[in-house]
């Protein structure tokens, strides 16, 4: 265990999970040993902790403190207090080490001030309507919701691939608020409406991309990811402009057909994944290509690894056995897992 939480420190640092499809390095473990996110999420600041703490280190290795015990003690303990605590730890159950470690990492909170006439919340499109921009001012205590909000979405909607490292904390703020209001959106049924043109070239994979009513431009991949879970109505027009024909209005996966997708798949189907919340009926083989409306056809996949396949290259495809098999952009097969050891005559025994 201590040398898996060692290598976790080396594949932190040359970034080597990053091709398998995870959005950060805890999911990745979570996928790859089949634990839970939070138990991952411990492992990896154990293993961080570890690094300058040879005593507890050595706890770990020799089998004198439990993984339980050390991964409580990572917490809080430091390289001039490990020793103490490695005694003590060792004399008490586990349950009075977790409690202890809560009890050292509260921080006091600071008094919330009221300034509720100075709110305020603006917007704007700026740069020729690519790009919107928002402003703020509210009280502390109304500004403490919003932020807690937005940072616990934050670990619900993964960073995009080459996003993962902090520097991009303000991005991925910007990804959870967006969640948030299309979570909005899509609990209003038809009056959140966000209406998007496009030619129908932008079908195409290299085809142009459409426009926001009353908006910004978006890219030809973002009008195919929308495609897969919106209304879209056929508009034709003359050469001037003029609307000549109108088609009626459909839903690419009816409600009923995206429950039953749900009640089968139950989570995210991309390997280790289990995501539950923003998850999305995918269409297997992409509409613009001919695929079908069908449960065959439709996998349920969270909006992170939606984004993968639209706009990062990623491939699915489903067996004759109904097996949700993926791809990564150079075509190599992605499975779940760490790699098969050999038995040692050692485990046969």
């Amino acid at each position: 265990m201590r040398q898996l939480l060692s290598a976790l420190v080396d594949i932190e640092w040359d970034q080597s999970w990053t091709g398998d499809g995870a959005r950060d390095l805890p999911h990745w473990i979570q996928m790859r040993y089949g634990i839970s996110n939070w138990e991952a999420g411990r492992w990896l600041r154990a293993a961080q902790a570890l690094e300058t703490l040879p005593a507890l280190s050595r706890a770990l290795e020799t089998g004198r403190l439990c993984l339980d015990k050390v991964l409580e003690l990572c917490r809080f303990v430091t390289p001039e207090t490990e020793t103490d605590h490695i005694r003590w730890a060792s004399r008490v159950s586990t349950a009075t080490v977790r409690r202890r470690a809560d009890a050292e990492v509260k921080r006091d909170r600071e008094d919330l001030v009221d300034v509720e006439r100075s709110r305020f919340l603006e917007m704007w499109y700026s740069d020729e309507g690519r790009r919107f921009g928002m402003e703020a001012k509210l009280p502390a205590a109304e500004g403490a919701v919003i932020e807690r909000a937005i940072e616990r979405l934050m670990r619900d909607v993964p960073a995009m691939p080459d996003e993962e490292d902090e520097v991009y904390a303000p991005a991925r703020r910007a990804d959870a608020l967006v969640a948030m209001a299309s979570s909005a959106l899509g609990a209003d049924g038809d009056r959140a409406m966000v209406v998007v043109h496009a030619p129908l070239a932008a079908l195409s994979q290299d085809g142009p991309g459409g426009e926001v009513e009353n908006g910004p431009p978006v890219a030809a991949a973002a009008v195919q990811r929308l495609l897969c879970t919106s209304r879209f109505q056929a508009v034709v027009e003359d050469g001037s402009g003029n609307v000549v024909g109108l088609g009626e209005r459909s839903r690419l996966a009816p409600a009923w057909m995206q429950r039953q997708v749900r009640y089968r798949d139950r989570e995210c189907r991309f390997p280790g994944c289990g995501a539950r919340r923003f998850t999305e009926a995918h269409h297997v083989t992409f509409w613009r290509d001919g695929g079908e409306t069908t449960l065959e056809n439709l996998v349920l996949i969270c909006g992170f690894h939606h984004r993968l396949v639209h706009e990062h290259g990623w491939t699915i495809e489903r067996a004759d056995d109904g097996e949700v098999r993926w791809r990564r952009p150079d075509g190599t097969h992605l499975r779940d897992g760490p790699p098969a050891r050999a038995p040692t005559e050692r485990m046969i025994a």
